[in-house]
């Protein structure tokens, strides 16, 4: 099969549209596909996975490279006379190889991972959110077929009235992301150095930014024997270092790999605040590693955390049900034990080999619609 793989976002931009098109290109180098990646300039790799990575003109926008409309686009995918186009969290970049896509005849698959309307109402744009859903649903309208990653996604596409929508999750490591990590000498090490008294470790992995609403960490000032692990950057870290003044606050910063590995094996609880997540794959790192998780009851976490089971989901809002639902955690130390292991069986099914493998049949399923031929 032949994929031209569309993203507006790429390395070296790390976040989770990024990890998740490596992931899709390491699975189709791997079973001898073929593909090339467009994405916008911003100094990435020329090549990855073995395919090439074209770059077309680009502006920076709140820290994040767009691509512009360039007519090196419909070029690029009309010489390489691909099977299925793949337009990762299509904005103007991905919209443009969706209509490229039309105008030569080639399917496309579209996947929906950035709620742009919830960051409009977030931010309260009033009228701008309407406008954002109507971009939305131009950008998916064109394509054959949008994925969308969890229940909560389905239910604001469908009300958006968009159509041709079915359901793909993600993957995740699960070797990488392990509870036997727990017992590593690199995780007791960082643990002695980060709750050197052997408090409980309520951690957070994520960009630090204001969608992510990790002020909400807050609400836990004053908890008794608790430390905060807070890994990841962004705009928000001077300000979160202000707010958690006097909390036993430990900020990493970014991490990857097994480094990333090592400080969730460090954490005896994980913490997600956000609401606007379309998906959570730090959730199912966390559940991987055998953690369990609070989050909020919104988007992606609805689906990832099973309430009362694998971890706890507060209400949106309520900081005093997300300190009791940590609380709770802190000081039952069985009730850790049993929501991690059950968090680890939740994601046993999920690896990206086979998450990956369910997407080319999404690819095929376009392919085969476009070659039908027409009933007369």
């Amino acid at each position: 099969m032949r994929v031209v793989v569309v993203s507006e976002s790429f390395l070296p931009t790390v976040n989770g549209v990024t990890n998740s098109v490596k992931k899709v290109l390491d699975h189709l180098a791997a079973n001898g596909h073929e593909a090339i990646v467009i994405v916008p300039a911003a100094g990435a790799p020329k090549e990855y996975a073995g395919f090439r990575v074209h770059e077309v003109p680009a502006i920076a926008y709140r820290q994040f490279p767009m691509g512009l409309p360039n007519p090196l686009v419909q070029k690029l995918i009309a010489d390489f006379q691909p099977d299925v186009i793949h337009a990762a969290s299509p904005f103007l970049l991905g919209a443009q190889a969706i209509a490229a896509g039309g105008r030569l005849g080639i399917p496309s698959v579209a996947i929906f991972q950035t709620d742009v309307a919830g960051y409009a109402k977030r931010n309260h744009l009033g009228a701008l959110t309407k406008v954002a859903w109507r971009i939305v649903r131009w950008i998916h309208e064109g394509a054959d077929l949008t994925l969308v990653p969890s229940s909560a996604s389905m239910a604001d596409l469908e009300a958006a009235g968009i159509r041709r929508l079915d359901r793909w999750g993600r993957g995740v490591d699960l070797t990488t992301y392990h509870p036997n990590n727990r017992a590593d000498a690199a995780t007791q090490r960082l643990r002695q150095r980060l709750a050197p008294r052997g408090e409980v470790i309520v951690g957070y992995v994520g960009r630090l930014a204001p969608e992510k609403q990790v002020e909400r960490m807050g609400a836990l000032r004053g908890l008794d024997g608790i430390r905060l692990v807070l890994v990841g950057d962004g705009p928000s870290m001077p300000l979160l270092k202000k707010q958690f003044a006097g909390m036993p606050v430990t900020m990493l910063g970014s991490m990857g790999g097994a480094d990333l590995a090592t400080a969730y094996s460090s954490f005896d609880v994980f913490l997600h605040t956000g609401t606007e997540e379309t998906f959570g794959q730090t959730v199912q790192e966390a559940h991987a590693t055998g953690i369990p998780v609070v989050a909020p009851r919104a988007g992606g976490p609805i689906d990832l955390v099973d309430h009362g089971v694998n971890g706890f989901l507060y209400t949106p809002g309520d900081d005093g049900q997300l300190r009791a639902f940590v609380e709770g955690l802190v000081i039952d130390d069985e009730l850790r034990a049993r929501m991690g292991e059950a968090g680890r069986r939740a994601v046993l099914g999920k690896s990206w080999s086979g998450i990956c493998d369910e997407l080319v049949g999404h690819y095929e399923s376009v392919i085969a619609r476009r070659s039908a031929p027409v009933a007369l």
